[in-house]
């Protein structure tokens, strides 16, 4: 069953495109096709962040990310990974297509972890990282079963620059909640942090959860859903989109205007 996934990281550097594309070759089916993409050099226009760890930085790249998952839509593409473990725009998107998947990596993770162990743990780059990840553990009504937090002290563009470094970190604080606070999964908390699962699974003896792998090949798990059965994002209620002349009359595409108005249509 042929499947046509976009994986977009939400920020304006590219260093980390191919690495991703590489590691999404290597695990996608045989029948996905695969394309990275950051909002460096898109649409026309320099955007600055080159990580979300800030609110001001996230609320920055929104808009590009929007637009991206919109063209992907028509251009036939099957789903849309979001790249960030703050699942940055998740709801909103989900409302503006009309019938393409979008994923992104918290939620997908947690789904599966659901599956793997009663309560899991979420290791992060900085304690700045955890009040917005919390409250998406509680929206998605799974605070029962978190079993902790574990900061590793580094920012997202820190997971890299030593990695012999970061996965003994990684390890002693994954090992911390294990042992200390009962986690039965670990969760790598930042698609950056990609590369570090299968060691520290196999030292530790849990599963270990990639924040790259799990939401693309949940991406492929709806997609073949979709196809097969029908299943799609519910378009009743929290995922209705917006009526297309109602936005028209308000011209709401200013914020837009390096997109077609013609690719908000259905």
């Amino acid at each position: 069953m042929k499947k046509k996934i976009l994986w977009i990281n939400p920020v304006g550097g590219e260093e980390f495109n191919e690495p991703i594309k590489n590691l999404l070759e290597e695990i996608k089916q045989e029948d996905t096709e695969v394309k990275v993409v950051s909002l460096a050099n898109r649409w026309g226009k320099k955007i600055g962040p080159k990580h979300v760890e800030y609110h001001f930085y996230e609320e920055m790249v929104l808009p590009y990310t929007l637009a991206e998952i919109k063209w992907a839509e028509k251009n036939g593409f099957d789903a849309a990974v979001i790249g960030c473990f703050y699942d940055p725009g998740l709801e909103t998107a989900r409302e503006i297509v009309d019938d393409m998947i979008v994923t992104a990596p918290a939620e997908a993770a947690m789904a599966i972890a659901m599956s793997l162990g009663h309560k899991f743990s979420i290791i992060v780059g900085r304690r700045k990282w955890i009040p917005q990840m919390e409250s998406n553990v509680i929206k998605y009504g799974l605070k029962d079963r978190l079993a902790s937090f574990r900061s590793v002290g580094l920012g997202v563009l820190d997971f890299h620059r030593d990695e012999k470094k970061t996965a003994e970190i990684i390890k002693r604080e994954a090992r911390k909640a294990v042992e200390e606070d009962g986690a039965e999964v670990i969760l790598l908390g930042c698609t950056i942090q990609f590369g570090f699962y299968k060691e520290l699974q196999e030292e530790i003896g849990v599963p270990v959860i990639d924040a790259v792998i799990a939401p693309f090949k949940y991406a492929e798990f709806l997609v073949e859903l979709k196809k097969r059965f029908g299943w799609k994002h519910s378009k009743i209620g929290g995922y209705e989109t917006p009526p297309f002349e109602e936005m028209d009359s308000w011209n709401v595409w200013e914020e837009y205007e390096f997109v077609e108005k013609e690719t908000w249509k259905k």
